[in-house]
């Protein structure tokens, strides 16, 4: 069984069917990437999984638990947490707030201030930037932020929407080297991401989406071989 199943939902915004019997699994400990053109579907499919969106027909299960009936505030504390494309950040609060924010749901608080010290290993630049409104920082500051604050809520899988968006290549590197880093530390990631050389890169598998639908899967590697993406999304 895997650890997050999207069988057949069907999504609408009002009365256009935005996702059309969407399938797909991601196994716990893996990197998943859905990949595909700028309106096809895929921060839809993250949206309904988090629960902001709330499919018509299908199902969503986590942990083998379905999650039609939770909140997406209920959904976060089971351990599935998203950031958002655009970063989506507390501009007005420090960077230290906002990783506080993270953790909200939590009381240890030992263990949030070593998770913390955590995410200054993991993002050392942050630590200089601890006390600094986060509005104020670049985009790939802001990145950070956003991925760090979603690790501080300990999540069993990250659900990470176009975190590449706007970002210098240098950085794009920096962002992709750091999801590998935060699957080697066990947290289970779906990446959805336009940039599919570089999500195709890291991922163990893969889905291909268009206009709504899943037109191909397979592994990160034999997609990055597949003539047909090739030709439709990598150049």
């Amino acid at each position: 069984m895997a650890l997050l199943e999207i069988d057949a939902i069907h999504v609408f915004y009002d009365k256009i069917e935005a996702l059309k019997g969407v399938s797909l699994a991601v196994e716990e400990g893996r990197i998943v990437t859905l990949v595909g053109a700028n309106g096809a579907g895929k921060s839809t499919t993250l949206r309904a999984i988090s629960g902001l969106l709330h499919p018509r027909q299908g199902e969503i299960r986590f942990a083998g638990e379905p999650l039609g009936a939770y909140g997406a505030h209920e959904i976060a504390t089971l351990g599935l947490v998203q950031v958002p494309e655009g970063r989506r950040i507390f501009g007005r609060l420090s960077v230290s707030e906002n990783l506080d924010m993270g953790a909200f749901t939590r009381r240890d608080r030992r263990a949030i201030a070593e998770d913390k010290e955590r995410m200054m290993t993991l993002f050392p630049r942050l630590r200089e930037r601890l006390k600094q409104v986060a509005g104020t920082l670049s985009g790939g500051e802001q990145q950070m932020v956003a991925t760090a604050r979603a690790l501080m809520a300990r999540p069993r899988a990250l659900l990470m929407d176009e975190p590449s968006m706007g970002l210098a290549p240098m950085m794009i590197e920096q962002v992709f080297e750091t999801i590998r880093r935060i699957n080697q530390d066990g947290v289970t990631v779906l990446l959805v991401e336009q940039n599919a050389l570089m999500a195709l890169n890291i991922a163990d598998y893969a889905y291909v989406m268009e206009s709504g639908r899943i037109v191909l899967d397979g592994t990160g590697a034999s997609l990055l071989d597949d003539e047909r993406v090739r030709h439709a999304y990598l150049g």
